[in-house]
């Protein structure tokens, strides 16, 4: 922000505080040809308008909100303005963050030195590792963990990269850049109708048998790199196991086979973010534990 809007919005604020503090003064006795105790002549469902002035507390509270006002914009920062306080987002996210490493880091740095298979074993590395989740993971996975359209259920024995302690540690750490390509125009509807068809056989759902044996072909084709010969997935490159019937991208109270179409047609990018910086080591590995936890 340059001076100029510095100084106007200062100016400006300032002219409405006095504005404000000049009403108040001007208006705080009666004219002199009233008295209080005397009506204003208004009257509704027989209760009488009195025309007494503002009880003094009242008007004093209002004094008070003025002179803190004054100091608001005196010791925060405001544009090129760094404030008497110098208070800024950063240094007192940074102070918080020193404070509660200095109080709970120990207790970090002891849950790190244990394996993650073992921190479920810990009922006090379970609560933080909880609270984690639930401050960091909810929004897309779920207060329970078990997920929504488009994101993995964690509370099952379904990986997508591998659910061993590691795999999980640098999915959370490192995070995952899924990716799965649009066919329509590559095989377009007929191709997309028959693949779709020999993914519901797979899968075990009801299906068209002589479009199945057609989608087969193309599978083995165009899917079987990432979702293998047999379609059970390959973790390595987060290609889904499309033979379990549980699937990732399937609206609820819709049907299955449109949802496949959906997909195939237009392709998928799911997308998990890295949390190694944000929450560092000892967080990760202690939410790492968690997550193990709720599938073993």
């Amino acid at each position: 922000m340059s001076s100029f809007w510095n100084a106007y919005i200062f100016a400006l604020t300032g002219f409405f505080l006095l504005g404000i503090a000049s009403l108040l003064y001007f208006t705080r006795r009666m004219p002199n040809n009233e008295k209080p105790g005397e009506t204003t002549g208004h009257s509704f469902d027989g209760i009488e308008e009195y025309n007494n002035p503002m009880p003094k507390w009242w008007l004093n509270m209002f004094y008070i909100t003025i002179v803190f006002a004054l100091g608001y914009l005196i010791y925060y920062p405001l544009g090129n303005w760094d404030g008497l306080g110098k208070w800024t987002s950063i240094n007192q996210l940074e102070s918080e963050t020193a404070a509660h490493d200095e109080k709970y880091g120990d207790i970090f740095r002891r849950f790190l030195e244990t394996p993650i298979e073992e921190l479920q074993e810990s009922a006090q590395a379970m609560r933080m590792g909880q609270q984690l989740f639930v401050n960091n993971c909810s929004l897309c996975h779920g207060q329970n963990a078990q997920g929504y359209y488009g994101f993995p259920n964690l509370a099952d024995s379904d990986w997508l990269y591998g659910g061993s302690a590691d795999l999980i540690k640098h999915s959370i750490a490192e995070g995952r850049d899924g990716q799965m390509p649009a066919w329509k125009d590559t095989l377009g509807d007929q191709g997309v109708s028959a693949v779709t068809e020999y993914v519901l056989q797979i899968s075990g759902n009801e299906h068209v048998a002589s479009q199945a044996k057609k989608g087969e072909v193309i599978f083995q084709q165009m899917c079987m790199a990432c979702h293998a010969a047999d379609g059970t997935g390959v973790q390595a490159l987060g290609g889904p196991n499309l033979t379990d019937d549980i699937w990732l991208y399937d609206v609820p109270n819709q049907d299955l086979r449109r949802d496949i179409i959906t997909t195939v047609s237009n392709g998928r990018a799911g997308n998990m973010p890295a949390w190694q910086d944000i929450l560092g080591e000892e967080k990760v590995h202690l939410l790492s534990g968690y997550v193990y936890s709720l599938g073993n």
